[in-house]
């Protein structure tokens, strides 16, 4: 198998029976077809065709040490400086297609995967049954790769009753744990969050919140992947933000990735997909000790600068359209945005000029500062939409729909629409990209999805202190009070 292009990646998702879950509709097949899919399933695809790119070819792909096909460079595992660059900018080139606003992209996944999969000793053996994980993780990454599949993932437990463990809840099973053991796998039981994008070909299950220690949450400490179309897995999506007008909805027509619950019925996972079984302590150091976190904060950095790119390039283009940009206090709000948006490039420098070869041999981006930008980043997002809903002001709440360019009232609609820099048509239309940015429901999703995009901010926030190294700063400290005394 070699790398896939969009009109493969759409087949195979129209050809694989899967249970989704809209409203009362359920979904099965040609789930590209269906409306909530349609526009991001394009592009999705659009996406696969960059890679098959002969001029991007040399940036998009690498040689399989496996097969001798050309593979996703999201899949390299670096070990030197040109192909840590070269991930980034294959990275690049996909983020600023889809000018950020998309998170569950393939390499995203696939970033974390290629790092499990490089630290494959971590996951170890199971004597009691019989399992290999740490070949179970090599493996499944290779066929990943050799297959160029889509993943999403599923890490929270159910918000039923935040102030007790999964074990503690009404129903044991509320969070998805294990019912049974067999000698071929395992059968799972239960529900989790936050599927984004359920077109994906695999999901995997791993867990993101810390799982105590102890017998009573034992069977809610498991890593695996698994088919979407996988019997008595169910996918219920949330409320579709996708338009069908691209016109009207710019960004959400083609963007909206959709989130889902995960209910496992009673789910069958063989034993060739299990990765860390009743084991909290695995389960809970996984992603740090794997460097799985520092890769996926990688990718998850270059698609930030994406899209804090994106809106900076808005507020610019708003205010000059307008004709605000000559007042300083416009001036000082977007130089704030560039600010931002620099630090940002400035992190992601650091993070590769600073890299080091890791304990299972790959060469890893410096974590301080990938760790910074994504604690620092769910807080300065939301400034950049409030920068363009100041800017924009009642201009954003004035917006016809695209209709009335063709209605009689065409000719008012020209004079009284229009831009010191823009006709009455391409004014609306650059008003529209901004309301669906910042204002809409699409637009409102994606905040609150890069708010929480890492988890609870005041908890991340709270790591970040305990993991930093803060005795160099400390020793500033001592050092002048050593002097004073003097």
């Amino acid at each position: 198998m070699a790398i896939r292009n969009g009109e493969k990646f759409l087949n195979e998702i129209n050809k694989t029976k899967r249970e989704i879950w809209y409203g009362d509709t359920k979904i099965t097949l040609n789930a590209a077809e269906h409306p909530i899919f349609r526009g991001i399933a394009k592009t999705m695809a659009e996406l696969y065709d960059l890679q098959n790119n002969e001029e991007l070819l040399d940036v998009m792909t690498y040689e399989s040490p496996l097969s001798g096909e050309k593979v996703g460079t999201s899949f390299l595992q670096p070990r030197t400086n040109e192909e840590l660059k070269k991930r980034r900018s294959m990275m690049q080139i996909w983020a600023d297609y889809h000018f950020g606003f998309l998170g569950r992209t393939p390499d995203y996944l696939n970033s974390s995967l290629m790092a499990m999969a490089s630290a494959s000793e971590y996951f170890g053996k199971s004597d009691e049954f019989g399992i290999d994980f740490s070949s179970n993780i090599k493996k499944y990454y290779e066929y990943v790769r050799e297959h160029d599949l889509l993943l999403t993932h599923t890490l929270i437990n159910p918000q039923a009753n935040r102030g007790v463990g999964p074990s503690k809840q009404s129903d044991p099973y509320i969070a998805a744990r294990i019912l049974e053991k067999r000698s071929d796998g395992l059968i799972v039981r239960g529900a989790r969050m936050l599927a984004t994008f359920p077109l994906a070909d695999e999901i995997l299950v791993f867990p993101s919140t810390v799982i105590r220690s102890g017998q009573d949450d034992a069977p809610y400490a498991m890593a695996f992947a698994l088919p979407l179309d996988t019997p008595g897995l169910k996918l219920v999506c949330r409320q579709s933000f996708s338009s069908q007008s691209p016109n009207d909805s710019p960004l959400s027509a083609w963007f909206d990735e959709q989130d889902a619950v995960v209910i496992f019925d009673d789910v069958f996972v063989p034993k060739e997909r299990i990765f860390i079984l009743e084991d909290p302590e695995r389960s809970n150091r996984v992603s740090e000790e794997t460097c799985a976190i520092v890769f996926m904060a990688h990718q998850s950095l270059v698609r930030e600068i994406a899209k804090a790119e994106f809106f900076t390039g808005l507020a610019i283009t708003i205010a000059e359209t307008i004709g605000i940009d000559q007042f300083q206090h416009v001036q000082e709000k977007i130089a704030e945005l560039i600010m931002m948006t620099e630090a940002l490039k400035a992190f992601l420098d650091a993070s590769e000029a600073n890299a080091k070869v890791n304990r299972w041999g790959i060469l890893t981006p410096d974590y301080t500062p990938l760790n910074a930008a994504r604690n620092l980043w769910p807080r300065i997002s939301p400034l950049f939409a409030t920068v363009i809903k100041q800017l924009g002001a009642s201009g954003l709440m004035a917006i016809p729909p695209d209709a009335i360019l063709k209605s009689e009232l065409k000719e008012y609609v020209e004079k009284y629409y229009q831009a010191k820099l823009a006709n009455a048509e391409d004014r609306i239309k650059l008003f529209k990209l901004a309301w669906d940015a910042i204002g809409s429901s699409f637009g409102s999703r994606q905040e609150l999805y890069e708010r929480f995009f890492f988890g609870d901010p005041v908890r991340m926030a709270s790591a970040l202190y305990l993991w930093y190294d803060k005795e160099a700063m400390k020793k500033k400290v001592s050092n002048a009070l050593e002097r004073i005394r003097q």
